[in-house]
């Protein structure tokens, strides 16, 4: 991109407020991306990081995450990349599981690696960078070496998973996925070269760079997505006519609410990609107010497999309760339904009939092989195909079917599932009966030993009003032949909820915590 739109802008960091109240953004031209890049490999190679080396990446958003990313790449180095807010528990165990040689943190990084030795004994390079969010790097000049080349089966990067049902797995990325990411993407969404994005997940602030989109870094910590401010999204929609958008849906909720209370509209936008959870039908709908020259579009994936399908506001029934249309597969990608299990499963099969309820599989060039130094959970997600040698399907923990049409309907986690009276209950088709009151627009089914259950996310005004809203929700559920059983109800002020994306609700701690909350029951 530096050699076919070398002028082009690659990158917009803000830095501050002009005088008439603007975003002030320091600006990168592809160019001056790559020679940041250079730089930056200099630097690493004179500290001593080689090919194959693994290095822990803990700067900020924006320029230093996507020029250090390249500088790896370009070295043949791995760089690893974990979640700030996961948890610190979380946090090290990840450091420990990647052990990488080197790392390239701000401060309060390496001051983390010097008191929790243990989890960083693998280190044995540090290389310090600047809390800035701009460049720091160009004036000290050196020269690159030559690209490492690189295989498409070669190491890539560990990406680690958001953890949500479980704990977070390292995910070996290969430079053959990558690409075929990058132009799935591409193809998928038809995203051309001068268009300009606005992630709101800095991780896919990688893709752009290979994409020839500008970057324009938002305004928003990426340890806590829920607090960011509408306002200055929408600002920097507006002022910069971002054409593409990637977040939550917790965060475009934020957006669509201040677009409607400021009677906004924000037509530059041509697609905004939302992912991290079930789009609720609400956001769907406000979507066509605020979208006024595009549409809002929910690609289906994992740091496993992305993408997987995606649909478009176009083709969604907003009143559905069968569960979250989640579209047909990308071109390139293959999904199945088998029976659900927790066992491994030894050989791939033909897959269930349309309409069969059962456990996603997935297979595509975008499909990563391995997670990083786990057997058990490699042998438990992947699936071997006989139809062609080396070739296999990976399992999503997801539940759901396939229907007449080729879409494929995400009905919840696996782990998820809850054992009602009746069998087996799914956490989207129930929660979608309930998300129409109200005061319940987030709530989780969970498991209280074979009873099932709904936390509902409210603020209850004492147990009078408390036993009042469990009676409507029991109401609700008496409607629907999935939902009857749940005649028990719980009210927390906030569930909790996933850093990454704000939006993935954690059931099974909820069920944990429900164990000793006080329940309120509707016969």
């Amino acid at each position: 991109m530096a050699a076919a739109q070398p002028g082009a802008t690659a990158l917009k960091v803000p830095r501050g407020r002009t005088a008439s109240g603007g975003i002030d953004y320091l600006a990168l031209s592809f160019a001056e991306l790559l020679a940041e890049t250079d730089a930056w490999c200099a630097r690493l190679r004179a500290k001593g990081i080689v090919r194959g080396d693994r290095a822990l990446v803990m700067v900020r958003p924006g320029l230093p995450l996507v020029a250090l990313a390249f500088a790896l790449f370009r070295l043949g180095a791995v760089p690893v990349i974990i979640d700030p807010g996961m948890g610190l528990g979380n946090f090290l165990a990840c450091v420990r599981s990647s052990r990488p040689r080197a790392l390239v943190g701000i401060p309060v990084a390496q001051f983390l690696s010097r008191i929790c030795l243990g989890s960083f004994r693998s280190v044995e390079v540090r290389v310090p960078v600047s809390g800035s969010h701009t460049a720091q790097v160009r004036t000290q000049g050196g020269v690159a070496a030559d690209a490492a080349t690189a295989a498409p089966g070669d190491l890539a990067a560990i990406l680690f998973t958001s953890g949500s049902t479980g704990a977070p797995k390292g995910v070996r990325y290969e430079h053959g996925m990558f690409e075929a990411q990058v132009g799935m993407i591409r193809d998928t969404y038809a995203i051309e070269p001068g268009e300009i994005d606005l992630p709101l997940l800095p991780i896919f602030t990688l893709f752009n760079p290979a994409l020839g989109m500008t970057s324009i870094i938002p305004e928003i910590d990426p340890r806590h997505p829920a607090r960011a401010d509408p306002a200055r999204i929408v600002q920097a929609i507006r002022q910069e006519g971002v054409t593409n958008s990637f977040g939550s849906p917790t965060l475009w909720r934020k957006v669509a609410e201040h677009c409607a209370a400021h009677s906004v509209q924000l037509p530059s936008l041509k697609r905004v990609l939302c992912a991290g959870a079930p789009v609720p039908a609400d956001l769907w709908e406000a979507s066509r107010s605020f979208l006024s020259g595009g549409r809002l579009h929910s690609p289906y994936g994992a740091t496993e497999a992305l993408p997987v399908c995606t649909v478009s506001v176009d083709e969604i029934d907003a009143g559905s309760t069968r569960g979250a249309c989640v579209g047909r597969p990308v071109a390139g990608v293959d999904v199945r339904i088998i029976p659900i299990s927790d066992q491994a499963v030894t050989a791939m099969g033909p897959g269930l009939p349309a309409g069969a309820v059962g456990e996603v599989v997935v297979r595509g060039a975008n499909v990563t092989r391995e997670y990083d130094g786990l057997p058990d959970a490699n042998h438990l997600a992947k699936i071997p195909d006989p139809s062609s040698p080396g070739a296999f399907w990976h399992r999503m923990g997801d539940c759901g079917m396939i229907d007449e049409a080729g879409r494929l309907w995400f009905l919840g986690r696996k782990a998820e599932c809850v054992d009602g009276p009746g069998g087996r209950m799914f956490t989207e088709p129930c929660e979608q009966v309930f998300r129409t009151h109200p005061r319940a627009r987030r709530c989780a089914l969970i498991g209280l030993g074979p009873e099932p259950a709904l936390v509902v996310e409210a603020r209850a005004g004492g147990s009078a009003d408390a036993q009042r809203l469990a009676g409507e929700l029991r109401a609700l559920a008496l409607g629907h032949a999935h939902t009857s059983p749940v005649k028990t109800f719980f009210f927390r002020a906030h569930l909790p909820v996933d850093v990454r994306h704000n939006a993935k609700i954690h059931r099974l701690a909820l069920a944990r915590w429900a164990a000793g909350a006080r329940a309120f029951r509707v016969a």
